[in-house]
């Protein structure tokens, strides 16, 4: 390999500080594994720690890389190394120490530790990292699509199939179609349930449609708690990915079924979350914040994939030197997922 590579660094929020540098490339130490980048999927939360920092300081000290999500193929392997050999086809794991069960952290001082921030991220054209950091790549997928795994599918396989325990025949809102909320749509598909999908825009609902989802509700043009009652004649949704956040949480208290549960994932709406006591309570609802998952979740995930013949939504991918378009496109708003692709 080069002894020089390309990177993506910011050393304080903002778009302008945002630079592609030319850097040393780290050969892999004891237990880690050298990767040649090939695909990089980007996240909401990308665009947010770029342009505001997203809760990182204002000085940032050492300059990071930002993003998450990688596939690409190990190259080199240091000491020790166990579970990857030179030429396997990997991803990254979007919290590194969190291998399976409950997880690190305390109630003061939450796990915190994730790759693009504060760890070092993967927009590069090599990482070296921890063994224990990634996982192979489906057999069944290409690079572009195995790197929208790490982050979007696994939030999605965690809160419906590892905490929800969807069967067959549950209803499941969707809220959005950016890429959780498509990857929800396609897991409760895999699994059996009725799938209902809820947007704003007639074009998106048009093009989830052709997923195979049952149900479509233009959020804009009719209130769509209510017209979720009559879809499931009044019982309600048993599973919510809550992709918005704020005040919307009262819409999904009033659209959960009876012991229904709503994951909490996004933040389009703000950080602070607000609704009525009494769906909550009567209804008898399991409300969880959901922060992505363990690798355990991801290789299962993984497997599930290639059990399928299921593919990520992908809706464009740009090239290395094109970052600053594909986070304005972030911005917009994507039907899926946008990845950025190493050559």
């Amino acid at each position: 390999m080069s002894k020089t590579m390309k990177q993506w660094q910011i050393a304080m929020p903002g778009r302008t500080n945002l630079k592609l540098v030319e850097t040393a490339a780290r050969e892999p130490r004891r237990g880690e594994i050298l990767i040649k980048v090939a695909a990089v999927s980007l996240n909401y939360r990308d665009g947010l720690l770029i342009d505001t920092g997203f809760g990182m300081p204002e000085n940032m000290g050492e300059p990071l890389v930002p993003a998450s999500d990688l596939a690409g193929t190990v190259v080199a392997t240091g000491e020790d190394v166990s579970r990857f050999a030179a030429g396997d086809r990997v991803i990254s794991t979007f919290i590194p120490d969190w291998i399976e069960g409950a997880g690190p952290g305390t109630a003061r001082t939450p796990n915190g530790r994730t790759l693009g921030g504060p760890l070092q991220g993967v927009l590069a054209e090599y990482v070296t990292m921890s063994e224990d950091w990634a996982t192979h790549a489906p057999a069944k997928l290409n690079q572009v699509e195995a790197s929208t795994l790490p982050c979007a599918g696994l939030t999605a396989w965690t809160a419906l199939v590892e905490r929800g325990n969807i069967k067959a025949g549950d209803r499941v809102v969707v809220l959005g179609t950016g890429g959780v909320s498509l990857f929800g749509a396609q897991i409760a598909l895999m699994h059996g349930a009725e799938v209902i999908v809820v947007s704003g825009d007639d074009a998106k609902l048009h093009r989830v449609q052709q997923l195979g989802v049952h149900h479509t509700i233009n959020r804009k043009k009719e209130d769509w708690v209510e017209t979720l009652y009559q879809i499931t004649n009044d019982h309600g949704a048993d599973h919510i990915l809550e992709t918005v956040g704020g005040p919307h949480l009262d819409k999904s208290l009033r659209a959960s079924a009876v012991t229904g549960r709503i994951s909490m994932i996004g933040i389009l709406d703000g950080l602070e979350v607000s609704g009525g006591f009494v769906p909550l309570a009567v209804k008898r609802v399991v409300l969880e914040g959901i922060q992505v998952g363990h690798r355990k979740g991801l290789e299962d995930l993984v497997r599930a994939f290639d059990r399928t013949e299921i593919k990520p939504i992908i809706d464009a991918v740009y090239s290395f030197n094109e970052l600053n378009d594909a986070l304005d496109h972030l911005k917009r708003g994507a039907f899926g997922k946008i990845v950025v692709e190493l050559n």
